[in-house]
């Protein structure tokens, strides 16, 4: 039996990962109580991490700069002390990160043998260049988009799915988190 490995993602409405510039802040300012529990149980269950270097290199300085207050949530905190995998062939062996392992080579191949070793689930919060790669082999067995409430169309950055294979999607969860924000879940495969 193989791990199972989710893109975790968080959007705009518009498909944009980020904001570059205007006054949004972390989760464009629409985290609530409901999402940040949810988001701290969901980082409770035993799971590896799995991140592409660029992500890796922003979450760290992130969490050195102080700048955003969000990154210091309760499962932010989780998710850094969960154990990780991070694939690049350009880090050092030793990482700034608790637990956190590197692993050189193609990104399809080192996930692929992660699914095939893994006793837990494996889970990539961001990550977009790798994660689009990684659905596009049939590696993703779900595909959760938290979407929040807004349009970001002057100032969207990091477009999720920009160069992405087309995909069908099945529906296997979602969720209303307070009020205003959806999570949902799919499972993808390629179109055609």
């Amino acid at each position: 039996m193989t791990a199972t490995y989710t893109f975790d993602v968080f959007s705009s409405l518009d498909g944009f990962g980020a904001a570059d510039g205007g006054d949004w802040g972390g989760y464009w300012g629409k985290q609530g109580p409901e999402l940040l529990e949810h988001r701290l149980a969901l980082y409770g269950q035993p799971q590896r991490m799995v991140f592409g270097a660029n992500t890796y290199r922003a979450f760290v300085e992130l969490l050195t700069s102080g700048v955003e207050k969000s990154v210091f949530d309760p499962w932010v905190t989780r998710m850094v002390n969960t154990p990780a995998t991070v694939v690049s062939s350009t880090l050092e062996k030793s990482l700034d990160w608790p637990d956190a392992t590197v692993e050189s080579g193609d990104a399809v191949e080192v996930v692929a043998r992660l699914k095939e070793e893994s006793p837990v689930p494996l889970r990539s919060h961001g990550s977009l260049g790798m994660n689009r790669a990684l659905m596009a082999a049939g590696l993703v067995d779900f595909l959760q988009v938290t979407i929040f409430p807004v349009i970001t169309g002057r100032t969207g950055d990091d477009p999720i799915f920009r160069g992405a294979a087309d995909f069908d999607l099945e529906l296997v969860g979602h969720r209303t988190l307070d009020g205003h924000t959806q999570e949902l879940t799919y499972r993808p495969t390629l179109h055609g």
